[in-house]
């Protein structure tokens, strides 16, 4: 198995409880997925916390407490560890070591880590996560900068000083937005680099009463319903009616409640916002007017506000007073669409009105999202046809789950299945559960060998593509269509239609014999 983030120690645990002899290897030192590389002051959770928990186990449920409502990466780290420390897990795992190469052949898989070790293995599932290969765009002379550069996403575990500093930030998707606030308290003089202005709704955050975390025990059975039953694995509160039926001025103050509260369930006030352009233009209009309303200097709020794609079809970025840290006097921002950066230089950025001086820059770039850390391992399947060459044209795949061609390999979270398009915990819990009764059949049918027909891959990416076709996703570029990374084919890779429609549809794959593979 390869990675020990969420979704790998869930693997290794029910895999551990069903019986099968299992090994993982994790790059990181630790546990905990992206939850330990993206160390970056801000770093946090847009789920609220008492979602962002396993559910499969109530005792692990009641014996985890947390602080805040949206929790912080230290926090998210801590329980991912009280996790692998409950399940016994730590043995089983071998860290600070990466998968280079796996290859099908002789009915099993022989996969060969950076540390020179080859192993044999009947089956091989990969838990890399879908925002885990990081991205770094060719900017020119980047490798002649004289300063520090520091990644959002492999932040240092060590404190890092910029007291008296001047730092630089390109990138402002949801890691730029969360940094940039904390890098102003410190830095000297802040300048952030901007491509595409992104929405953001203010993440409201709070310590968590006793109450509330009792309330949520007590509400443990609903909330196993809500995985089911839900789109999104959990609850989301909305008016239940359409944005352009809906009086302006009731219109205004339903938003302005849902603003007030904070978090992403704003998108999810009106029926109509994430199919219909104008009613989308209504709640995008009113993001707009949020930053006009904060940012005192015109140009900066004007560079701020998003424009030319929906609200939505973006990632929703959650922020603790990103648009407000412009207003301080050592902070500028730098559009990028007007000003380009033509190079990294020894100083520091060089747009085309200039050189910006800096002793930092903080590269909050993103990742090749989906595909990236799948591809980047190495993977040959039947015939030695390599993942990266059989996807060079968009992700192929059977339920985001398993790939024609490549027997007795499974993807949790892959392309073509919810991915973050919905609760990552409950899609995690959803597929290893349901990837290890396949795998338990299997063994009770004597079979070794599992694949996914091409024909039900075939049937499952149109439909995937069809269901997008629906939505106002893929009017924008965006990660979600592989457009951050250059040279990237463009297609849609999540399974847009909810996760309740996702789980039934598996459910019923399942109940007919595991429809779509083929056991030998």
């Amino acid at each position: 198995m390869v990675g020990a983030g969420f979704a790998g120690l869930h693997v290794l645990d029910q895999l551990r409880r069903r019986g099968f002899s299992c090994h993982a290897y994790e790059s990181a030192s630790g546990v905990g997925g992206t939850w330990f590389w993206n160390r970056y002051p801000g770093a946090r959770c847009d789920v609220e916390s008492l979602d962002y928990s396993y559910l499969h186990d109530r005792e692990l449920y009641e014996s985890w407490q947390w602080s805040e409502r949206f929790a912080g990466q230290p926090e998210i780290l801590r329980y991912a560890e009280h996790f692998a420390d409950r399940r016994g897990l730590w043995p089983h795992i071998t860290f600070g070591t990466t998968v280079v190469g796996a290859v099908f052949e002789d009915g099993g898989w022989s996969v060969r880590t950076d540390a020179g070790e080859r192993v044999r293995c009947r089956f091989l599932v990969t838990a890399v996560g879908c925002m885990s290969a990081v991205h770094t765009p060719a900017f020119p002379g980047l490798d002649s900068f004289g300063g520090t550069v520091l990644r959002t996403s492999r932040w240092p575990a060590e404190p890092v000083g910029l007291a008296g500093r001047r730092v630089g930030v390109i990138g402002t998707g949801s890691s730029g937005i969360q940094v940039v606030p904390e890098l102003a308290k410190e830095a000297a003089e802040l300048v952030v680099f901007q491509r595409t202005a992104n929405f953001s709704v203010p993440a409201r955050n709070r310590p968590l009463t006793q109450a509330e975390r009792d309330a949520a025990v007590a509400g443990y059975e609903r909330k196993l319903v809500d995985a089911r039953t839900t789109r999104f694995g959990h609850p989301v509160t909305g008016t239940g009616r359409a944005a352009l039926e809906t009086d302006p001025a009731e219109r205004t103050a339903e938003l302005d409640r849902a603003w007030a509260r904070g978090g992403t369930h704003i998108v999810a006030t009106f029926t109509d916002t994430g199919r219909d352009l104008a009613a989308n233009a209504v709640l995008a209009d009113y993001f707009r007017e949020r930053v006009r309303a904060v940012v005192r200097d015109p140009g900066t709020a004007e560079a701020l506000v998003p424009s030319g794609y929906p609200i939505g079809t973006k990632r929703l970025c959650v922020d603790d007073g990103y648009h407000e840290t412009f207003n301080l006097p050592h902070v500028r921002l730098v559009d990028l669409r007007a000003d380009p950066i033509e190079a990294v230089t020894e100083k520091g950025v060089r747009t085309a009105r200039g050189e910006h001086v800096l002793d930092v820059l903080v590269l909050a770039t993103g990742f090749d999202a989906f595909t990236g850390a799948l591809t980047r391992l190495g993977v040959r399947g039947r015939g030695g046809r390599s993942l990266g060459d059989v996807w060079r044209d968009g992700p192929r795949s059977y339920l985001g789950l398993a790939v024609a061609g490549f027997p007795n390999l499974f993807t949790v979270t892959g392309p073509g299945s919810t991915m973050v398009l919905s609760n990552v915990l409950r899609a995690i819990e959803h597929h290893v559960e349901w990837l290890c009764d396949l795998l338990v059949a299997a063994r009770d049918r004597g079979a070794v060998e599992v694949e996914a027909l091409e024909s039900a891959q075939d049937e499952w990416v149109a439909r995937v593509a069809e269901l997008a076709g629906r939505t106002l996703y893929p009017r924008t570029d965006s990660y979600y269509v592989g457009a951050n990374v250059e040279g990237k084919a463009r297609v849609f890779a999540p399974f847009a239609g909810g996760l309740d429609a996702y789980r039934r549809i598996c459910d019923g794959v399942a109940a007919e014999g595991y429809r779509g593979f083929r056991f030998a």
